[in-house]
C-alpha cells in the first residue's frame, strides 16, 4: 500500500477514558478509526470537518504524517495517536483547527 496519505478532513477522537482530541486525516484512516471505536481500543470517533482546504499548513501537516507513521492495518491490535512536537508541525496542526472554526483563534 502506498504510504503517501493526503488528509482532507478533521475528526475529534474520544479516548476510551473520555477525553477527546482532533486529528488532521482521511477517509481510510476515519475507517480504521471506526474499526478501533469497534474493537474498543477508543471511544468513539466523529467527522467534524470534510474536504477542507489544502493550505500550506496542511501540507507541513502531511508531510509530517507522511515522514513518520504508516497506515494500520485494517486487523487492528492498537491505536495509534500522532504526536504534535512543538514547533511548526504543532503551529500548522493548530492553524489548520483555527481556519475551519474547530478551535478559536485565541487558543
Amino acid at each position: 500500500m502506498d504510504n503517501e496519505q493526503s488528509l482532507n478532513l478533521i475528526e475529534q477522537i474520544t479516548r476510551n477514558d473520555g477525553t477527546k482530541y482532533y486529528e488532521i486525516g482521511n477517509i481510510l484512516m476515519n475507517g480504521r478509526a471506526e474499526k478501533a471505536a469497534e474493537l474498543c481500543l477508543i471511544k468513539e470517533v466523529r467527522i467534524l470537518k470534510l474536504n477542507i482546504p489544502h493550505s500550506h499548513a496542511v501540507g507541513i501537516y502531511e508531510d509530517y504524517v507522511n515522514k513518520n507513521y504508516t497506515v494500520p492495518p485494517m486487523e487492528l491490535t492498537e491505536w495509534v495517536e500522532y504526536d504534535k512536537p512543538e514547533g511548526p508541525v504543532r503551529d500548522a496542526f493548530n492553524e489548520i483547527l483555527k481556519a475551519n472554526k474547530i478551535i478559536s483563534k485565541e487558543e
